[in-house]
């Protein structure tokens, strides 16, 4: 039975959707219906769509009791915004439903499992946040709360595990019909873990073991984690909270981390084999995937970063926060590879091409334009020529605005830069990261959305992110060389969905 907070948002959002028009909104990356999200929830396949379930206030652009969204699609390009699935209506969820996951049952019921949050004052004054792992079951529409919840609390964890991070559930089905299911947590240290549990059913849940820990080696709470089998590995994603920069491999503040190792299912153990960033750029965090119908493992994260929320002002009131690109992975040399959902390439529309175009100094090419852009360059030094010093590329640009990417190969740095994009704010504008290149040889792949730009380094080797909300007047892009480069490029309009 639906309650009357949950009716009351599905009411609100409703209407406050129509206030958005569709060319305010990012064309092909899934948004706020209304109000505020933040992390992708139930990332799954269900009734032939894809299900995205989401962190959501639909009241306010800014964080606040969180709701779960929902929007469906069939190619993750063209999404349909569906009633909010849950809300924060429940004795053990009266101050959130925070970030989760979903499967199908084996009745074809599709099942909801997230974290519960409830306020508590302890004896010192300060406010706790008592968390514990709820379900919801449901049709792809309507979900109704379990009447056992919650399935699990500070009963089930070991003596020293925190209650008040113990979060993001994401349940994995086995291959003889079982369930498991990894949550972050603290341990006694302060540091982050990944738990595992296990269930017949779905609904009866046990504790089993640490399946990962921390250590304090990367950040202190894990949030938001998934685990899943790619190429004959096994990949532990989690976002780490108050993460030390490690050379260029990762960034202060709150980030991402990709653990790639075996796994031995008799013994549920993970031996990790080597660590990397997900994403290198400004805006990315809690990612989570799912496996489609045709095998490929496809991963969304939102585009957005804790650090940054501050970034839009009151000219864009009615919604913020928005989904990455959908991500297909491989493993590839020990590293994990992301490359665009190849459904991206169906809305390409018209193409400019240019090949061996000599770069000295600022350039502009006919044609080369756009905020709805699909962008591949491949640059090397000119003929006869050993090096360059730098290249860049500016794009959302005009007379006063512009978004960088630059590249010095006697370094091997390449660094995104939006201080120039219109923002007012003393936020994070710039990342760096150290990419692989062969004397100065590089390739490029720039997705542009009206609010974001992701940069695809040597075919998917390292992915950096980063929003801007440039004004869409602003569609200029030009190259640059301090030295003589050679350069090939080839641009596709994308064809907009009037999302």
């Amino acid at each position: 039975m639906t309650s009357q907070t949950l009716r009351e948002a599905r009411k609100y959002e409703e209407a406050s959707e129509k206030l958005i028009k569709p060319e305010k909104r990012p064309d092909f990356h899934l948004s706020a219906r209304t109000g505020w999200m933040n992390d992708p929830n139930g990332f799954s396949w269900y009734q032939g769509k894809y299900h995205m379930f989401y962190q959501y206030h639909p009241y306010d652009s800014h964080w606040g009791p969180m709701h779960w969204g929902h929007a469906v699609s069939t190619d993750l390009l063209h999404w349909e915004y569906l009633p909010a699935a849950l809300a924060p209506d429940a004795s053990y969820d009266k101050d959130g439903c925070f970030s989760g996951s979903a499967v199908e049952l084996a009745d074809g019921r599709h099942l909801l499992m997230y974290t519960g949050v409830v306020q508590e004052r302890l004896k010192n004054g300060e406010l706790r946040e008592l968390q514990t792992q709820c379900l919801a079951v449901g049709d792809g529409i309507d979900y109704e709360k379990y009447e056992n919840n919650p399935v699990l609390d500070e009963k089930d964890l070991p003596q020293g595990f925190s209650r008040y991070d113990f979060r993001d559930p994401k349940i994995l089905k086995n291959a003889d019909g079982s369930y498991s299911c990894i949550i972050g947590n603290r341990p006694a240290d302060g540091s982050g873990q990944i738990l595992l549990f296990t269930s017949a059913d779905g609904f009866q849940w046990k504790y089993q073991k640490v399946l990962c820990t921390n250590n304090r080696r990367f950040g202190l709470m894990w949030e938001c984690p998934d685990f899943f089998e790619l190429d004959g590995k096994h990949v532990l994603l989690t976002s780490p909270q108050d993460m030390m920069p490690q050379g260029f491999e990762y960034h202060n503040g709150n980030g991402t981390l990709c653990l790639i190792g075996t796994y031995d299912e008799k013994t549920a153990t993970f031996t990790e084999e080597s660590g990397q960033s997900i994403d290198y750029g400004i805006d990315f965090y809690a990612p989570q995937t799912v496996l489609s119908p045709d095998g490929r493992r496809i991963m969304i994260g939102w585009m957005q970063n804790w650090d940054t929320c501050n970034l839009r002002t009151s000219e864009h009131p009615l919604w913020y926060g928005q989904m990455s690109l959908p991500r297909e992975l491989h493993i590839k040399n020990g590293r994990l590879y992301q490359q665009p959902i190849r459904e991206l390439e169906q809305m390409r529309g018209s193409k400019t091409l240019y090949q061996n175009v000599p770069v000295t100094g600022f350039l502009q090419l006919e044609g080369i334009r756009g905020r709805l852009v699909d962008l591949t360059i491949v640059i090397r030094p000119a003929q006869g020529e050993r090096s360059y010093r730098k290249f860049a590329v500016r794009f959302a640009q005009n007379e006063t605005y512009y978004t960088s990417l630059s590249f010095r190969p006697e370094e091997s740095i390449l660094k995104i830069d939006r201080k120039y994009s219109g923002s007012r704010r003393a936020i994070i504008h710039q990342r760096r990261s150290l990419v692989n290149h062969t004397d100065g040889c590089l390739r490029l792949r720039l997705i542009l959305d009206r609010y974001s730009v992701e940069v695809f380094v040597n075919d998917g080797e390292q992915v950096m992110t980063a929003t801007m909300y440039t004004e869409q007047s602003a569609d200029g892009i030009s190259f640059f060389a301090d030295g003589a480069v050679c350069m090939d490029v080839v641009k596709y309009d994308l064809i907009s969905n009037g999302f």
